[in-house]
């Protein structure tokens, strides 16, 4: 298995070494988001493809990355950024808002950050599983952050009187499941529905998680 090799140091075309680097590291990323989210999928993607679509060289691949399973782990980890970051963005922005509200403004936050380009879906969905025991650890560490952020809203809405106090955790691993699901066949045309309402529906099942039978909200 080829190791990364050194990069050049020092300023050239006006940019550090640091900055070339970054910007090798976007294209092939850009690239990988094309490739492995499209056509072929990262099943099929050679180094040498990767590199004329990023326009660079397969030495300045290794000068990055040690092999594909790299890129796809890097931009795994980026399409799950961009979106915890949305996700935060609305958290934040609805704060103060009643239960209903702030879930719908988080789940659509969500659903229409990875739904605004189908290649992050699949990489999130598709691409990711089965390729290895390391990137099926780092997916499923993923999943279990996404698992605390919805402990830690329902815990907060449990706090405030929303919703029934009790331990989110395994109700939550559930639930992301069901996002993730229906996240994804709604990408793929096996759902009859706009995004709201796939979002509206993602947002029925969560209150009738925080809100079972016979519990009343705190007034």
């Amino acid at each position: 298995m080829p190791g990364r090799l050194r990069a050049p140091t020092g300023r050239y075309g006006g940019k550090t070494a640091e900055e070339r680097q970054a910007e090798r590291r976007r294209r092939f990323l850009d690239a990988a988001l094309q490739l492995f989210g499209d056509t072929p999928g990262f099943r099929s993607t050679t180094v040498a493809a990767l590199s004329e679509a990023a326009g660079l060289s397969t030495r300045q691949f290794y000068e990055e990355f040690r092999t594909l399973e790299d890129v796809l782990a890097a931009l795994h980890l980026q399409v799950n950024g961009w979106a915890e970051t949305a996700v935060l963005e609305a958290a934040a922005a609805s704060a103060e808002l009643p239960l209903v509200e702030r879930a719908t403004a988080i789940f659509r936050a969500y659903a229409g950050n990875l739904a605004a380009d189908p290649r992050r879906i699949r990489i999130t969905f598709v691409e990711i599983i089965g390729v290895s025991p390391r990137l099926e650890e780092q997916r499923l560490a993923r999943r279990a952050g996404w698992v605390g952020l919805i402990c830690a809203e329902a815990e907060a809405a449990a706090a405030r009187g929303e919703a029934a106090p009790r331990d989110y955790r395994l109700a939550a691993t559930g639930f992301i499941g069901s996002v993730n699901g229906l996240l994804h066949d709604w990408s793929a045309g096996w759902v009859d529905a706009t995004l709201d309402e796939v979002v509206e529906e993602l947002v029925r099942q969560l209150l009738g998680i925080l809100r079972p039978p016979g519990w009343t909200p705190r007034t």
